[in-house]
């Protein structure tokens, strides 16, 4: 059974170019706002979570902290994805909770790698 991802990206072209390139491998669900992600989020339980942070309506530190007042969802791994670039905005996405941040436009092969690391770890690390 394949691993489900959700990605959130209020860019349509991010979305269908997430869902192209990791459909392969997994199973992927994409929405564009942050309070429909929330909604899915009631429907089925991700294996790892790909969000944008600058999206209208709610941003994607603030879905990040209520991701993880969901207490099935606390653990979730979460990679943040950003058009910026500065450390400040890395440290609150891992303060706030995400596993991994990614700045855009990204390589998709490190994305892949990190999607791995995040869903294998013992696997992942293992093969050092």
């Amino acid at each position: 059974m394949k691993k489900l991802i959700l990605v959130i990206d209020d860019e349509l072209t991010t979305c269908v170019l997430l869902e192209n390139f990791l459909k392969k491998e997994y199973d992927v669900v994409t929405v564009s706002s942050a309070l429909e992600a929330l909604k899915k989020l009631t429907e089925f339980i991700p294996d790892l979570i790909i969000s944008d942070i600058q999206m209208p309506q709610m941003n994607g530190f603030k879905l990040l902290e209520e991701i993880r007042l969901i207490g099935f969802l606390k653990h979730t791994p979460v990679i943040m994805l950003s058009g910026k670039t500065e450390s400040s905005e890395r440290i609150r996405c891992y303060r706030t909770g995400a596993q991994d941040y990614i700045s855009k436009p990204f390589n998709p092969e490190e994305l892949r790698e990190v999607i791995k690391k995040n869903l294998y770890p013992l696997n992942y690390c293992s093969s050092w």
